[in-house]
């Protein structure tokens, strides 16, 4: 990796060749319930732009540049009521478009509303996630066609945590299987799972061989090893266009759901992660129930502030080493000494570009065939960043969302001989869809 190619991939900014791919499609900018009616607004970044978020008295959601159009003082010290944001300096109120309603600093004959509008997007709530549209078009792409977001608000479950690194390592680190043999359960045996425990299989043989595919959504990947006589074990993971990752925790027949790592600027990501209620994810119990030592929930949140990167962070962060326990670290109780999988997996993906950085020099890298997904993420990425640069160009997904009815992740079971694609598609097959989502891929 060249720095100029890891400039293109990570750059997320206004003008720059992935921060303009990544306006192409409708993204996450916040959790529904962190925006009241009438209530004050909150900052965002999203993207390198610092934004405001509120909503009106009708239930309305706005997202806008948070400088007031007329003489750029923040919109977060504004009065949100009667159906729109006003500014605190002159009183100037916006609705959730953008649209000037008022200028009392002015007489009604000197107003000229109709002729100001602040920098408001497109939003949309729908998934359990409030999105934006920050792109040029007139009309807004469709949404993404993720599996999850058509489950019942009932059926899903929303979390999310703010990472200070680049998104790209944060969506590197999902997509990365064969740490989780060490950093998660690194301390685990074989014999402290119940036999029938599809990751059994992992922990017997912590370094699968992989299989990879450019599909018309990104990628996908199958790492896999020997199971029992005659049968191979599968992990199944997809790179969803523009920053989703579709991950192996759990077995596929049940395994609906999405992380999605958002870009807030260049060197801070919100990754969210939804999943279907209903889903069996064995790999974190053992034999009498309790979760693997270090694997457990991820642990609490730090008090939120009114930063523009005060929101989602948790307890256990880079300041305080995230909380490691060096004494179950040696004491073979847990191989990092870092409880819960996402403060492990926040430790490395953080550590890679030092304390201040935020993002990883990838020209110091030594990559391996391990990293065979990695990389081939890493391509598309870059071919498609370069191609809508040139030409306006973009992935098949932003229009064509549909493309994505053949992707879960997940992990599995089958029979040799068979040839991996085949085996996932009739794991496919099998899979229960409530939603009637999963289409059969030729």
């Amino acid at each position: 990796m060249t720095p100029q190619d890891n400039e293109v991939l990570t750059r997320v900014g206004p003008g720059t060749p992935m921060g303009e791919l990544m306006r192409e499609y409708w993204i996450p900018a916040c959790l529904p319930h962190e925006l009241k009616p009438d209530a004050p607004p909150i900052r965002l970044k999203l993207l390198g732009e610092k934004l405001i978020a509120f909503r009106d008295s009708q239930g309305r959601v706005g997202i806008m540049d948070h400088r007031c159009p007329h003489r750029n003082a923040s919109l977060f010290f504004g009065r949100n009521g009667q159906g729109g944001l006003q500014c605190a300096y002159h009183g100037w109120k916006f609705d959730v478009q953008g649209h000037c309603l008022d200028m009392p600093n002015l007489p009604p004959d000197q107003q000229f509303r109709a002729r100001v509008r602040a920098a408001a997007y497109k939003t949309a709530e729908f998934g359990g996630l409030v999105w934006v549209y920050m792109g040029r078009r007139e009309d807004p792409p469709p949404f993404p066609a993720l599996e999850v977001l058509g489950l019942p608000d009932d059926q899903r479950q929303v979390s999310c945590h703010q990472r200070d690194c680049n998104w790209l390592q944060s969506m590197e680190g999902d997509l990365d299987t064969s740490h989780f043999g060490f950093l998660h359960v690194g301390a685990v045996q074989p014999d402290d799972i119940e036999p029938d425990n599809l990751y059994r299989w992992g922990l017997i043989d912590r370094a699968p061989r992989y299989h990879v595919k450019e599909t018309d959504w990104g990628a996908m990947y199958a790492a896999y090893r020997p199971a029992d006589s005659g049968r191979t074990f599968y992990r199944f993971a997809h790179f969803v266009f523009p920053c989703f990752a579709l991950i192996p925790d759990g077995a596929m027949r049940s395994m609906i759901q999405a992380t999605l790592s958002v870009p807030l600027d260049d060197h801070h990501t919100m990754t969210y992660h939804l999943s279907w209620v209903g889903r069996e994810s064995p790999l974190r119990r053992l034999k009498d129930g309790g979760f693997i030592p270090g694997a457990g929930p991820s642990g609490p949140y730090l008090p939120a502030t009114s930063d523009w990167l005060g929101r989602w962070r948790l307890a256990a962060n880079r300041d305080n080493d995230y909380l490691i326990d060096r004494d179950a670290q040696y004491g073979g109780q847990s191989f990092s000494g870092i409880t819960g999988i996402g403060p492990q997996d926040q430790a490395m993906v953080e550590s890679m570009s030092g304390d201040d950085e935020g993002i990883v020099d990838r020209s110091r890298e030594h990559l391996a065939s391990s990293d065979r997904m990695v990389m081939l993420t890493r391509r598309r990425l870059l071919a498609a960043a370069r191609a809508h640069q040139a030409d306006g160009a973009v992935p098949l997904n932003v229009d064509a969302p549909e493309v994505l009815r053949g992707a879960r992740g997940g992990s599995f079971v089958a029979d040799d001989g068979i040839d991996w694609l085949q085996a996932y598609q009739a794991q496919l097959d099998e899979a229960a869809s409530p939603t009637g989502f999963l289409q059969r891929q030729e």
